[in-house]
């Protein structure tokens, strides 16, 4: 998706040890408008797919979920990376390690908001090594849902986790491919 990668060149930020800084656009402060197009490229790549929940994991994939649900007219459910008080003991649950933060998570769903019937489009705003994808797609597999696919903004292709994936056989749709990222700049697929 062009918008996207022009935004990426001209707002992002390459940091040391292969982390890309987009919180001015995607995941601190938030272009709804552009969120707003990289969902409904989303639901052009996913229509008739019969998604009918979208899940991802806080929070990051917070703001595009909530686009895409809306442009698919279905729920938005996200993973939490701590159970806290005002949710049931009656959950899914799964170890997620994150390349960005540097820690494992466990990180839950309510049975309530995930279960059999449900066709469910995962969305995130990264792929880097894939392991959220993993993760999400274990809790959907512990519902008795099937995962009808995966929507990532920004894959790190260098990293390796979407294309260890797809030769699982899930499907990835990313709209913005990095092949490379470098101090002197980024080179997209």
């Amino acid at each position: 998706m062009k918008a996207l990668e022009q935004r990426i060149l001209t707002d992002g930020k390459v940091l040391p040890g292969g982390i890309l800084k987009v919180d001015g656009f995607l995941n601190h402060r938030i272009d709804p408008q552009l969120c707003f197009e990289m969902a409904q490229e989303l639901k052009r790549l996913y229509d008739g797919e019969g998604v009918n929940k979208i899940l991802t994991i806080e929070a990051s994939g917070i703001a595009l979920g909530c686009m895409t649900g809306y442009v698919f007219n279905s729920p938005l459910v996200f993973a939490k990376k701590n159970k806290t008080r005002n949710i049931s003991d009656h959950l899914w649950s799964v170890e997620v390690e994150s390349f960005t933060h540097g820690n494992r998570n466990t990180v839950v769903v309510s049975k309530e908001y995930l279960g059999p019937g449900d066709r469910v489009l995962i969305v995130d705003d990264f792929l880097a090594t894939g392991a959220a994808l993993v993760g999400l797609k274990g809790l959907v597999e512990q519902a008795g849902g099937a995962v009808v696919g995966a929507g990532i903004a920004i894959e790190k292709v260098f990293q390796g986790g979407g294309n260890a994936l797809r030769e699982q056989g899930m499907r990835i749709e990313s709209l913005a491919k990095i092949a490379r990222m470098t101090d002197d700049g980024i080179e997209f697929c």
